[in-house]
């Protein structure tokens, strides 16, 4: 079995006095690739934003390689090894590609070297970003955007990527080649969490799987199986 790289616990957190997280429980295992699915309002996002230090908790705890994270906020996060990629993209629209990538490595302190490293590595992944390297990010399409997302997620030299709704607005092909590189990085020992509401493609992406319900972690466990669970198929897969 995989050692728990992220642990989350009895977890609660609001948004001044409305409460969207209740007593969270999660554990992502190292290695693996995870999916939190869910509904809209569920509190998935809220549950990501306190794991990577954007949203305090009001009570409970957010481990991460055994070091508490839990009132640590984003940059200490961010230095313990956890990228966000948020939902939106969220990337500096007027800036290069090449620029954007780079603002994922502004807490390391790396040579010349090490960050062209770094960069070819990101072009390995997604090769239409080394075309697009000098093109303000702004003009790509919504897929390209959400590949150099997550490319500068990965400059940070992550233990756990994080990407909250991965397929969000985008074309079927562009899925396919995002959850492709997401396989790609998690083979080369790269943990992995996806929030993502198109239920078929979270469940067929990741190895284990967990379910949102007004603030609560409600039904965990192995994809295959959640994909035949009857509540889950009912809920979200719209099959009776």
């Amino acid at each position: 079995m995989s050692e728990s790289m992220l642990a989350v616990k009895e977890l609660q957190a609001a948004y001044g006095e409305v409460q969207v997280l209740w007593s969270v429980d999660l554990n992502i295992r190292r290695g693996e690739i995870s999916a939190l699915i869910g509904s809209n309002g569920a509190g998935k996002t809220t549950l990501m934003r306190c794991v990577s230090g954007m949203v305090p908790a009001k009570s409970g705890s957010v481990r991460f390689n055994g070091t508490e994270l839990t009132h640590a906020g984003p940059q200490r996060a961010l230095e313990a090894g956890i990228a966000h990629v948020p939902e939106g993209r969220r990337l500096f629209a007027a800036m290069s590609v090449r620029d954007n990538l780079l603002m994922g490595a502004y807490l390391r302190k790396l040579s010349a070297v090490e960050l062209r490293r770094d960069l070819d590595k990101v072009y390995e992944t997604f090769p239409i970003l080394a075309e697009r390297c000098n093109q303000a990010a702004g003009t790509l399409s919504g897929g390209q955007q959400q590949m150099c997302a997550i490319g500068r997620g990965l400059m940070s030299a992550p233990k756990l990527l994080m990407i909250d709704e991965l397929s969000l607005g985008l074309a079927p092909a562009a899925v396919d080649l995002l959850c492709d590189a997401l396989r790609r990085l998690n083979a080369e020992g790269l943990t992995i969490l996806v929030v993502e509401q198109d239920v078929t493609t979270a469940l067929e992406l990741a190895h284990r799987g967990f379910v949102m319900d007004r603030g609560r972690v409600v039904k965990s466990g192995v994809s295959n199986e959640l994909s035949e669970d009857a509540a889950v198929r009912q809920a979200y897969l719209g099959v009776l």
